[in-house]
């Protein structure tokens, strides 16, 4: 068998075992990136309820009485799990899948509520390597894969568009785009 035959034949067959993980590491990948830049986080959904305000109190009179009153008021109740005071001005009401921040000089009142971002969650779970164990290993495979693809794919096309003309520019300026960032943000 020629080695032009080998070569596609590796590159389809790679190609299809881990388009999957193609794709969770690229959407994924895409989320974690906006993740960073706009404080946004991709596994979870927050909303923001402003309930009505409670009675300004100082840091000294908030009790569990205090607490439960404004449970009852936003109707959380059965989800309380404990308060604590982020600073002298404000108290903050940890809830299942969520909390309540006052400020006790204003009396503002707001009910944060969160919940899993579908499919986003399940693809970072997995890219963050959370899983560990056997996770790992294959990971890797597909990384390893990763680079023979790319390799593969330089030599899958002949010609003035194959790696001796046009795929010659491409892959010079592919390689080029890092390094020009890493110059710009790491180096100077």
């Amino acid at each position: 068998m020629k080695w032009r035959k080998w070569n596609r034949w590796i590159h389809r067959e790679l190609g299809y075992l881990f388009f999957g993980m193609a794709i969770v590491y690229a959407v994924s990948g895409i989320a974690l990136n906006h993740h960073i830049a706009r404080h946004w986080n991709p596994s979870l959904v927050e909303r923001v309820e402003q309930v009505p305000n409670v009675s300004p109190v100082p840091r000294g009179e908030v009790t569990k009485e205090y607490v439960m009153q404004i449970l009852e008021a936003t109707g959380e109740m059965d989800n309380y799990k404990q308060y604590y005071f982020p600073n002298d001005l404000s108290v903050m009401i940890y809830l299942d899948k969520g909390h309540i921040s006052v400020n006790l000089e204003t009396g503002e009142t707001n009910l944060v509520k969160i919940r899993n971002r579908k499919v986003f969650r399940e693809m970072n779970f997995l890219h963050y390597n959370k899983p560990k164990q056997l996770w790992t290993y294959f990971a890797d495979l597909f990384g390893l894969s990763m680079v023979i693809l790319a390799i593969t794919g330089l030599f899958m096309v002949r010609g003035k568009k194959g790696i001796r003309g046009q795929g010659a520019v491409l892959l010079a300026i592919g390689i080029l785009v890092p390094l020009v960032f890493l110059l710009i943000y790491l180096w100077s």
